[in-house]
């Protein structure tokens, strides 16, 4: 692996902000770094870019040690979440700033900033200031000047949530088509699930200073492994053991071993096949039509359970319906 954090450790004021957080980032990598506001995410970037000290663990880039570099030797391109352009400075001088501080001649600073500029599809901007830029040309403009200096490791610290939603949409993809384009190994901290699920390659989602689960965003979407992650990435149905025995005992095949309080079964409402039936024993309470989808809340052997359709579900409210599931399609988390 290309950058290697193994047992990071770190408090504030005796409090403990990460709790032994191991992390492989591989060299052509787009990691996402996924969990809610407080979960030590930023903190663990701002370890990885030298920004702050860690208390104990080591960081290794190609196999060299980090622990002693400071930020500005470690070669990384960082992008905030407030841009922090130079309002003074011209796009093209903001790009261009990295190289300039290092010393590189005009003629290179120049073909750079023209290059960067026509890879962000902002060819035209050069001479403008950062106050007369939309807000996703400013988060472009921000990402070129990281990019500007070859760095050896791209930085994202939520980029994207001060946009609105659709200019978050295509920066989204204007992200991920530099980034594979270029190849440079990427974090990106997000409290987004569906961002992490579009960019990344890896998704670490993290609860309270520790890693809940890492794998690639299929691996964390159907086969969550804890009831933490089944409930902050996507929406889930879970169910506990003893309900499922009596209400879906074919789902039973695929459970673990152990205690009966140990595992709940998470069904994902798209799983969940749901049909008109007059003798079924579910009811239809709450229909609501989302364009692309219907979501339905399902009255089902004592319990409410979440039911989604593409299009329209051809069903009323009140309506008496059947659900089935394949057994394959149920994963069983830890409580």
């Amino acid at each position: 692996m290309y950058l290697e954090l193994r047992g990071i450790r770190k408090t504030f004021d005796g409090a403990v902000a990460l709790e032994g957080i191991d992390l492989s980032v591989g060299e052509h990598e787009f990691v996402c770094l996924l969990g809610p506001s407080g979960c030590g995410k930023t903190t663990l970037l701002r370890i990885v870019a030298g920004l702050l000290p860690f208390d104990g663990g080591s960081i290794t880039l190609g196999g060299h040690d980090l622990s002693a570099l400071p930020a500005r030797k470690r070669g990384f391109g960082i992008v905030f979440q407030s841009y922090s352009l130079f309002p003074n400075m011209t796009v093209a001088e903001n790009v261009g700033y990295g190289l300039r501080i290092r010393g590189e001649s005009r003629d290179r600073i120049a073909a750079r900033v023209t290059e960067l500029l026509a890879l962000i599809k902002l060819p035209d901007y050069a001479q403008r200031y950062p106050h007369q830029l939309s807000g996703g040309q400013q988060q472009r403009v921000a990402l070129a000047r990281a990019l500007a200096v070859d760095p050896a490791l791209i930085l994202l610290d939520e980029p994207l949530s001060a946009l609105d939603a659709r200019v978050r949409t295509d920066m989204r993809a204007e992200i991920h088509e530099v980034q594979r384009r270029l190849r440079i190994p990427t974090i990106m901290v997000t409290h987004d699930q569906e961002e992490a699920l579009t960019l990344a390659d890896k998704i670490v989602c993290m609860h309270d200073g520790r890693v809940e689960q890492v794998g690639s965003p299929s691996d964390l979407y159907l086969r969550p492994q804890t009831r933490f992650v089944a409930n902050f990435v996507g929406l889930s149905n879970l169910l506990p053991t003893d309900w499922v025995r009596q209400a879906m005992p074919a789902l039973l095949a695929t459970r673990p071993d152990g205690a009966s309080d140990r595992f709940e079964a998470c069904l994902r409402p798209e799983s969940l096949r749901i049909a008109a039936d007059a003798q079924g024993p579910g009811r239809v309470r709450e229909m609501t039509f989302m364009g692309n989808l219907t979501r339905l809340r399902v009255d089902w052997q004592g319990r409410e359970l979440l039911v989604e359709q593409h299009g329209a579900a051809g069903l009323s409210q009140g309506a008496p319906v059947r659900l089935d599931m394949e057994p394959g399609q149920c994963a069983w988390v830890r409580v």
